[in-house]
C-alpha cells in the first residue's frame, strides 16, 4: 500500500487544506488560513510545516493569543459558520491566552480551530519550561484549561491518533448545532514525528451543512398557536443570520403583519425600514419591541437563545397566558421557556410555516399601533443623534449620528462591550444583514479591535468600523499592529470618556456609587480628584501604526469619519465625548437586568437601591 511520510504537523497542514463545506451548492474552504504566535511547542512543529507548504494553509501573524482567537471567530461570523480559521500558539501561557477567546467562539456557536502546543507525551523531558505539574495527575497540562469551553477537545499523544482526532474536528466545526471552539492539543514532540500516511486521509473531503425541516405535525401545532393569536410578536435571533434565512423572514412578516423584534445577536434580520421591523428587545431594546413583548400572547422565537438581556430576566413576557414556539435548529434551545419546539433550519423552518399560514394575517389594528409605535421611537433616535452645534464636543449617541449619516448597505459595525451595545441595539438602524456585528453572547472587552480585522479578512473591500471605548481600547489594542501589516483596513472609532462608563452606570444604580470605575487621579482619602489621567489614547494608536484623525467637536468628528471611510489603510478617529448629564443622550433601559444589590448595607445609595431592585425583582416569573 502507498503511504506518505510526513511529520504529524506536515499531515496537518494537509488535512485542514483539502476540507471544504457545502450548503445550497456553494462551496467553501473551510479552514483557509492560520494565526499565530510560536515559542516553544509550536516553532519546530506547526511553525516548520506551515513554512514548507505555505500555499496549504496561509499564515496570519497576531501578536496576542486571545485577539487571535476573536479575529478567527469574528471571520467565522462574517462568513455564516461555512469558513472558519485555526490559531496555533506555544505551550503555557500561549496555550492559556486562548482560554477566553475560546469560550466567546463557544458561547456564540461559532467555529474556530484551536492547535496549542503542548508537553512532551514522551515526557523525555519533564517538566518542561512553562509546564504545570499536577502531583496527583501526570496526564494533564494547562491545555485542560481548555476543555470546558471547547465544543471537541482532544490530545494527539501518538501519531496515528490525529486521524480520527481531524475527522472529528471537521465534524463538530460544520455542526450548525454543536459548532464553537475545537482545541486539538499537539505535543510537541508528537507534531515533529514522523508517519506513513494513509493517501486517503488527503483526499478532498466535502462537509454538507444540512438544513433540516420541521416535523409535520409540530409544524401544524406552531400554525395552530400562531393562528389563535391576537398580538404574536417574533424574536429574531443570531440563528436567523447563521442561516441566512432574512429573506425567509421577510416574506413571513409580508405575509403575516407580525412585528419582528432583534435580540443582540439577530439585529438586521430585517432593515430597519421595514414595516414590520420594530427595533431591538430586552434590557437594551426600544419602547415599541418592548410594550409588544409585556402584551404578547404568543411569542415566535427564531435562532435565539432566550438570555437574561432577551428577557429582561424572566420579567419582560407579562402576558399570564404567554405561550412560545420556538424554532431552533438545536433542541436544547428550542424547548426553552416551555414553548412548543419546532427544531429545525431557520431558513426551512420559515419557509414552511409561510406555507401553513397561508391566508393568515395580523389584525389591521394590531399593525396600525405597532406602526404608530414604531414611529414615535424614530423620533427618539433623530433627537438622539441630533448635533445642532457643530462646535460642541459630540455626546456618545451623536457620534452614532454622525456615523449614521457617512454609511450605506455595505459598511458593517463591530462593538461586543461597554456603554455601545445599549445605545447600538436602541438606535442604530441596521441597513444590511451582516452590518451589525455585536458580540454580546460574551460581551468580551477587547474583542473589536482583532474582530473588524477578522472581519476585514472575511469581507475584503467592504467599510468596516469598529467602535470602542477607552476601557476596551486600553485592554487589547495589539492587533492594530497586525492590521497594519496584514494591510487590512478598518477604522477604529475611538472614544474617550475617561472611565468604564457601562459599569460606572450599573455601580450607580446599584448602590456602588460608581466605585472603582473612573480614570481620575486618586486622592488620598481614596476618592477621585476628577482631574483626567494624562493619557493620549490617539498617540498610542499613531505608534502602532495607525493613521490617526482628531475630532474634538461635532463638525471635526464629520469630517473625520468621511474621510476615514474612504482609506485604504488601518484608520483611527478619536473623539473625547461629552458625558455631562445635562446633556441628552440615549433614551434609558426600557426594562430591567437582574444584578443582585447588596440585601444588608449602611450606605443611603445602597439600601436605595435594594429598595428598587426588590420592586422588580417581584415582577419575575417561570414560564412552565
Amino acid at each position: 500500500m502507498t503511504t506518505l511520510r510526513l511529520t504529524v504537523a506536515q499531515a496537518l497542514v494537509r488535512f485542514l487544506a483539502r476540507q471544504y463545506t457545502e450548503r445550497d451548492g456553494h462551496r467553501h474552504r473551510l479552514v483557509n488560513a492560520c494565526w499565530g504566535i510560536f515559542g516553544h511547542g509550536n516553532v519546530a512543529g506547526i511553525g516548520q510545516a506551515l513554512r514548507e507548504d505555505p500555499a496549504a494553509l496561509p499564515f496570519l501573524q497576531g501578536r496576542n493569543e486571545q485577539a487571535m482567537v476573536h479575529a478567527a471567530t469574528a471571520y467565522a461570523r462574517q462568513s455564516d459558520r461555512l469558513r472558519a480559521q485555526a490559531v496555533t500558539t506555544s505551550i503555557g501561557p500561549g496555550a492559556t491566552n486562548l482560554v477566553t477567546g475560546a469560550a466567546l467562539a463557544t458561547v456564540n456557536h461559532l467555529p474556530v480551530l484551536l492547535l496549542p502546543g503542548d508537553t512532551f507525551a514522551t515526557r523525555r523531558a519533564d517538566p518542561v519550561l512553562q509546564q504545570l505539574e499536577v502531583p496527583y495527575a501526570g496526564d494533564l497540562s494547562v491545555n485542560d484549561t481548555l476543555r470546558p469551553v471547547s465544543r471537541y477537545f482532544d490530545r494527539v499523544t501518538r501519531p496515528e491518533a490525529l486521524i480520527p482526532a481531524a475527522l472529528q474536528a471537521m465534524r463538530v466545526l460544520t455542526d450548525p448545532v454543536d459548532t464553537g471552539a475545537v482545541t486539538l492539543a499537539l505535543p510537541q514532540d508528537v507534531q515533529a514525528e514522523a508517519y506513513d500516511w494513509p493517501p486517503e486521509f488527503f483526499a478532498h473531503r466535502i462537509w454538507r451543512v444540512p438544513r433540516p425541516a420541521p416535523d409535520p405535525d409540530a409544524l401544524a401545532e406552531a400554525a395552530r398557536a400562531l393562528r389563535a393569536a391576537r398580538r404574536p410578536l417574533i424574536v429574531a435571533g443570531g440563528g436567523v443570520h447563521h442561516s441566512e434565512a432574512e429573506d425567509a423572514l421577510r416574506a413571513f412578516a409580508d405575509a403575516t403583519g407580525i412585528p419582528v423584534a432583534a435580540t443582540q445577536a439577530g439585529k438586521g434580520a430585517l432593515r430597519h425600514d421595514h414595516p414590520a421591523d420594530v427595533g431591538g428587545i430586552g434590557h437594551t431594546g426600544t419602547a415599541t419591541a418592548d410594550t409588544l413583548a409585556r402584551d404578547a400572547d404568543v411569542v415566535l422565537g427564531i435562532g435565539t437563545r432566550y438570555t437574561d438581556f432577551t428577557t429582561a430576566s424572566a420579567t419582560l413576557f407579562a402576558d399570564p397566558a404567554v405561550r412560545f414556539v420556538n424554532l431552533n435548529i438545536a433542541a436544547f434551545d428550542a424547548h426553552k421557556l416551555a414553548a412548543l419546539p419546532l427544531v429545525a433550519d431557520a431558513r426551512e423552518g420559515l419557509t414552511a410555516l409561510t406555507r401553513a399560514l397561508h391566508g393568515h394575517r395580523v389584525d389591521a389594528t394590531y399593525e396600525t399601533g405597532y406602526a404608530t409605535a414604531k414611529a414615535a421611537w424614530e423620533r427618539r433616535v433623530d433627537a438622539a443623534y441630533a448635533a445642532p452645534d457643530p462646535a460642541a464636543r459630540p455626546t456618545q449617541t451623536q457620534v452614532l449620528g454622525a456615523l449614521d449619516a457617512v454609511v450605506d448597505d455595505t459598511d458593517i459595525l463591530v462593538n461586543a462591550a461597554g456603554s455601545l451595545p445599549g445605545d447600538l441595539h436602541r438606535l442604530w438602524r441596521a441597513r444590511s444583514r451582516r452590518q451589525y456585528h455585536l458580540e454580546y453572547g460574551y460581551s468580551c472587552m477587547g474583542y473589536e479591535i482583532p474582530a473588524a480585522l477578522g472581519v476585514a479578512l472575511a469581507a475584503p473591500g467592504r467599510p468596516v468600523w469598529a467602535l470602542v471605548g477607552d476601557g476596551t481600547y486600553l485592554m487589547n489594542p495589539t492587533e492594530i499592529v497586525t492590521a497594519v501589516q496584514e494591510g487590512a483596513a478598518f477604522t477604529l472609532v475611538l472614544l474617550q470618556n475617561h472611565g468604564f462608563a457601562s459599569i460606572g452606570g450599573l455601580s450607580e444604580q446599584t448602590g456602588g456609587e460608581r466605585f472603582g470605575t473612573d480614570y481620575r487621579f486618586r486622592a488620598a482619602d481614596g476618592t477621585y480628584t476628577g482631574a483626567p489621567l494624562p493619557v493620549d489614547l490617539a498617540a498610542n494608536a499613531a505608534s502602532l501604526g495607525m493613521r490617526v484623525l482628531r475630532a474634538p467637536t461635532v463638525g471635526a468628528l464629520r469630517d473625520a469619519l468621511a474621510e476615514a471611510r474612504g482609506a485604504n489603510r488601518p484608520t483611527c478617529v478619536y473623539v473625547e465625548t461629552e458625558t455631562a448629564d445635562t446633556v441628552p443622550g440615549a433614551p434609558s433601559a426600557q426594562s430591567w437586568w437582574d444584578v443582585p444589590v447588596a440585601e444588608t448595607a449602611t450606605r443611603p445609595a445602597a439600601v436605595a437601591a435594594r429598595l428598587a431592585y426588590d420592586q422588580h425583582a417581584a415582577d419575575r416569573r417561570r414560564h412552565l
